[in-house]
């Protein structure tokens, strides 16, 4: 059910930039919002988030401080605390970014030892992303190569929980265009069977990278019908790969067996422009391939190297000019 929590949790780095510009104006215009705010939000994440979205660093430092102070260090005071890693990172304040990033992580392997990585939600998202603003804060100083060591620590140790498809983004964000893509498992499929991707070489490919929970995913669908019809004929081949997730509609635990009707109901309901598009099912696809953003789009080039990698979707006009550079 985590992958559930995570949908429901997860907020994008360009939601947080929406939430800095809704209340910047209201910090500025009235000086007591903050007091105000603290008040009325007894979460202390969303109260962090709130503060650092308006810039009021020491407003969202003292919040902290006095949660802290009350219920001590939580797994939702860590989640906050990465929450101060992420806004001075958008602020471009990599030091305080950087001291919140490594103090977020250290905060949180006192309570792995005691309890599992993925027990709840909050934990994963604050380790997850002080990782990620620590590779970040690196590649901002001009050492991106130590950032993909940092990244490729952090994986292999900890590759068998949530936070690995994250990790694994912003590793392929670095490192990951221009290498030889890799490969897909194809044993379980949806519509016709699909390639395997070092048997398409010779031929530009598109990898649209879905989920039965997205929304967005649903949005991009007919973009990717659009450009497939167009580009049929100079060969461009499109796959769709997703995975499982352990629930239905309503979020409702189900099992594979039952997952599976669910996917293949919402493919028939949602992407019928898209039906005789293979789609290989295979968690594994989506951890090689960082997809901890859905839609993730991949775009390889004739020789089966990556050319293009984007979490999230994209307009036709975006899109079709990746697809262009590799025709």
């Amino acid at each position: 059910m985590l992958a559930l929590h995570e949908q429901r949790l997860r907020v994008t780095i360009f939601g947080f930039i929406r939430l800095m510009k809704m209340y910047r104006s209201l910090f500025f215009l009235f000086p007591f919002a903050a007091a105000f705010l603290v008040a009325a939000h007894a979460d202390i994440v969303e109260d962090v988030r709130i503060s650092m979205g308006s810039g009021a660093f020491t407003v969202a430092e003292s919040q902290l401080n006095s949660y802290r102070a009350q219920k001590g260090v939580t797994a939702e005071y860590i989640e906050a605390s990465s929450w101060m890693a992420r806004g001075y990172l958008i602020f471009n304040k990599l030091d305080q970014a950087d001291s919140f990033a490594r103090s977020t992580e250290q905060q949180a392997l006192p309570l792995l030892k005691k309890r599992k990585m993925d027990a709840e939600p909050h934990l994963p998202l604050a380790l997850g992303a002080a990782i990620e603003v620590q590779a970040q804060v690196l590649t901002a100083r001009g050492k991106p190569t130590q950032a993909v060591a940092l990244l490729q620590r952090y994986i292999r140790l900890y590759r068998d929980t949530s936070i690995r498809n994250r990790l694994q983004k912003n590793l392929n964000l670095l490192a990951l265009v221009g290498k030889p893509a890799p490969a897909l498992q194809v044993a379980e499929y949806l519509g016709p069977k699909p390639v395997p991707l070092a048997q398409l070489k010779g031929s530009p490919v598109l990898l649209f990278f879905w989920a039965h929970w997205c929304g967005d995913c649903k949005g991009e669908a007919p973009v990717i019908a659009r450009l497939r019809n167009e580009f049929a004929g100079k060969g461009l081949v499109v796959q769709a790969p997703t995975q499982r997730y352990g629930y239905a509609a309503g979020g409702q635990e189900v099992g594979p067996a039952a997952e599976l009707a669910y996917i293949k109901d919402i493919r028939a309901q949602y992407f019928a422009a898209l039906a005789d598009v293979p789609a290989p099912i295979s968690q594994e696809n989506l951890s090689l391939y960082g997809v901890s953003t859905t839609p993730t789009l991949v775009v390889l080039d004739r020789a089966g190297k990556v050319s293009f990698y984007h979490p999230g979707a994209l307009s036709y006009q975006e899109l079709r000019a990746a697809i262009e550079r590799v025709l």
